[in-house]
């Protein structure tokens, strides 16, 4: 199969599907599926979900992804980072390739990425007066983590912090969708949602392989560049240990049901892209099939769990 084919102004004639794809839409799945794990918590715990805040809640929180893609590919673009990137798995890294293929401009590209976290205030402050003043604390976290990963002078992902900075994310997702149902904090979205944030992280840590020749020359110091790709590469299946195990703990402890356990059965893919890893953390072309098993766990584990927490609401 050819791998798929990047954007450029000829494949792209109408301007509003250049802007869409510098979004990267296929990477949103994730966010989808962290609000749907929000609204499951607090289903479980007997809430009533209000459709049009959940809505409202689900278009947003996309939104707010895609415009921190966009930053990203803009603050790489920025460093050069992206353009040095000669070893990029397109399109699971390397960035959306917009701005090196002349689809849109870097000034075009850094508006546009701003412009969409300015969108999502107006949302966010609705849902704050339809539910609780504390979804203001939420959401300003989720907005600054989302600019902080890539943008100057935090620059999370190049200081080795863009895996913390993306399970936190992840996580906020969760709890926030949970708390504009229930109009409170709960430990429940935390509980089922850190170790679906953490197969998130896990998505952005097999990235930064492929990455590593571009990261450096840019001064990037992720965990790899920092570790090397022969010693990092055991921080996936770390990672991966801290997700079931964060699920397996929060079940014995009772504050997951039982049946909460089916999501465990994505560390068969998990474990698979470990290998896959440990195998070819040299070779990029050879690690797209642990890239598509990793994101692949992520998205299952959160939906199966989010199913399992809903079939008992």
């Amino acid at each position: 199969m050819n791998p798929p084919l990047e954007p450029t102004l000829d494949r792209l004639p109408h301007p509003w599907m250049r802007y869409f794809v510098a979004t990267r839409p296929a990477f949103l799945s994730v966010t989808f599926v962290g609000c749907l794990l929000g609204l499951a918590t607090a289903a479980l715990s007997g809430v009533a979900l209000d459709p049009l805040k959940a809505t409202v809640t689900l278009l947003f929180a996309l939104l707010a992804h895609g415009g921190a893609n966009v930053l990203n590919d803009y603050y790489d673009a920025k460093s050069g980072c992206d353009t040095a990137n000669d070893e990029r798995v397109f399109p699971f890294t390397g960035g959306s390739r917009v701005i090196q293929n002349g689809v849109l401009t870097l000034r075009e590209t850094g508006i546009f990425g701003y412009a969409l976290l300015a969108l999502v205030i107006p949302a966010g402050l609705w849902l704050t007066a339809v539910s609780a003043p504390g979804l203001i604390g939420i959401g300003l976290a989720g907005l600054l983590t989302g600019w902080a990963y890539s943008a100057p002078p935090v620059k999370l992902q190049s200081r080795g912090l863009g895996e913390y900075g993306i399970t936190a994310a992840w996580l906020l997702i969760v709890v926030g969708s949970d708390f504009v149902q229930r109009h409170a904090f709960s430990f429940a979205p935390v509980a089922a949602g850190l170790g679906f944030a953490l197969l998130v992280a896990n998505v952005l840590y097999i990235n930064q392989f492929p990455d590593v020749k571009a990261d450096a020359l840019a001064g990037k110091s992720t965990i790899v560049v920092r570790f090397g790709v022969q010693r990092a590469r055991w921080g996936y299946a770390l990672i991966a240990l801290l997700c079931y195990g964060w699920v397996t703990a929060m079940v014995a402890l009772g504050y997951l049901p039982p049946v909460a356990l089916i999501s465990l059965l994505p560390a068969l893919a998990s474990f698979k892209a470990a290998r896959n890893l440990a195998e070819h953390a040299a070779h990029p072309m050879q690690l797209v099939p642990g890239i598509k098993l990793t994101i692949l766990a992520a998205s299952l584990h959160g939906l199966l769990l989010a199913v399992a927490l809903a079939f008992l609401a």
